[in-house]
């Protein structure tokens, strides 16, 4: 069950260009938004929601902007947002997914299309590349929340399915159903989380040599820069050498 993931370094890395985006707070805004709109807007009676917050709370986003997005599903001028996903290739083979939330479903597919094209991808048929990731849950503590033993028996008891201590963190992962009764039950062993999220978890990895690296870096920050666009997964994992010569 423990050990060490190519996966958690991508995920840190992403974690790491997020916070630099000007634009972080509006998709978790949007975020909130369409989950408060989807549910009822209280968090302990809204799953999704409690999601959405916690990611707010994570990246340190103030109490008023949560409040304000939640507040912004009741109103009238509350705008209507699809949920999309999208499949495609990148550079050496890479299989990556997008998720999008947009009020424009023809600028957000020209621009993810437009992403991968430049970028040495191409788009995909749905369900092209989803069934080589596993949909789960994701539960992030710090390496202070205590040692890798004791993290690994937390999870143990409160059901989680597996568990990867990096350098940076102790990553959890439980089924999709359990994600909040694992946190709950977490949260009463070992603190409150640093991260809690659903996420696509690659079940392969493929790896990427520093000539296709350096492209496919570039398709994963083009289409995170977009502003429908809320997350990017990839099953490609760089080697800290290659990553050193890119300047990652």
């Amino acid at each position: 069950m423990a050990g060490h993931s190519k996966f958690a370094n991508i995920k840190h890395r992403k974690g790491a260009q997020d916070k630099k985006r000007s634009n972080l707070f509006s998709k978790l805004s949007r975020e909130i938004t369409v989950a408060a709109k989807m549910g009822l807007p209280d968090p302990d009676m809204n799953p999704r929601l409690r999601l959405a917050v916690n990611a707010a709370r994570a990246q340190s986003m103030p109490k008023d902007n949560i409040q304000r997005a939640i507040d912004k599903a009741a109103g009238s001028d509350a705008e209507i947002y699809d949920e999309i996903r999208y499949e495609g290739y990148g550079p050496g083979g890479v299989a990556i997914i997008v998720e999008a939330l947009t009020d424009n479903r023809n600028r957000s597919a020209t621009n993810v299309r437009t992403a991968f094209a430049k970028n040495g991808g191409n788009l995909a048929a749905s369900g092209a590349v989803s069934h080589g990731f596993g949909r789960m849950g994701f539960i992030s503590y710090p390496l202070s929340a205590g040692s890798e033993d004791d993290v690994l028996i937390a999870a143990l008891e409160a059901g989680a399915q597996d568990i990867e201590t990096t350098q940076e963190s102790h990553d959890i992962y439980t089924s999709m159903e359990d994600l909040h009764e694992v946190s709950r039950q977490l949260d009463a062993m070992l603190g409150e989380a640093a991260e809690m999220r659903l996420v696509w978890k690659p079940q392969l990895m493929v790896d990427v040599d520093e000539k296709d690296a350096g492209i496919l870096l570039k398709l994963i920050d083009a289409l995170e820069e977009d502003d429908d666009v809320q997350a990017v997964w990839g099953n490609y994992a760089v080697s800290d050498e290659v990553m050193a010569k890119l300047g990652g």
